[in-house]
């Protein structure tokens, strides 16, 4: 999360582990998909920076944020992962529909990750606007896909080491 003290994207480069011997599954919502694909690329390039091959990453697109758990839940039961990353982008509209998505959103990935004791990352926007949005993905507050690379990245190394 963006702050005062510490910007989106701030990483102490020397605990971001190698992803050489990781497998990762992203899974990108096409609602907002102006914003998802920024999402998308800088979290693909930052695993690819951290050594992760290509063809250890496999994406999955989904028709919103709401579909985010399920397709993470699926792609577990189908592959060896070390952990999937969710992006997606839930803008504020007129009504509270929002808050009942991101609500769904982050309990979903939450429970999946647990079922799987595996990391599931909530790489999703939840912004008022669409230029918070696009400062959140490759604006002035960095790419918060980004930051859920290094978070997957940091996290299958935990559970490597635990598991």
């Amino acid at each position: 999360m963006a702050s005062g003290k510490q910007p989106l994207g701030t990483h102490q480069e020397a605990s971001i582990p190698s992803g050489e011997q990781f497998r990762f599954g992203i899974v990108v919502s096409e609602w907002n998909a102006d914003i998802t694909e920024r999402l998308y690329q800088g979290c693909y390039h930052t695993l690819a920076k951290y050594k992760t091959p290509s063809e250890h990453i496999v994406t999955l697109q989904v028709p919103g944020s709401f579909e985010l758990p399920q397709a993470a839940q699926l792609l577990l039961e189908s592959q060896e992962l070390d952990a999937v990353i969710c992006l997606g982008c839930i803008i504020k509209g007129e009504t509270d529909h929002d808050q009942y998505i991101s609500s769904a959103v982050a309990h979903g990935i939450t429970q999946v990750s647990l079922d799987y004791s595996t990391p599931v990352v909530f790489g999703v926007l939840t912004t008022n606007n669409e230029q918070q949005a696009i400062d959140r993905a490759g604006g002035k507050h960095g790419n918060k896909g980004e930051e859920a690379a290094i978070t997957a990245l940091r996290m299958a190394a935990i559970r490597s080491r635990l598991i």
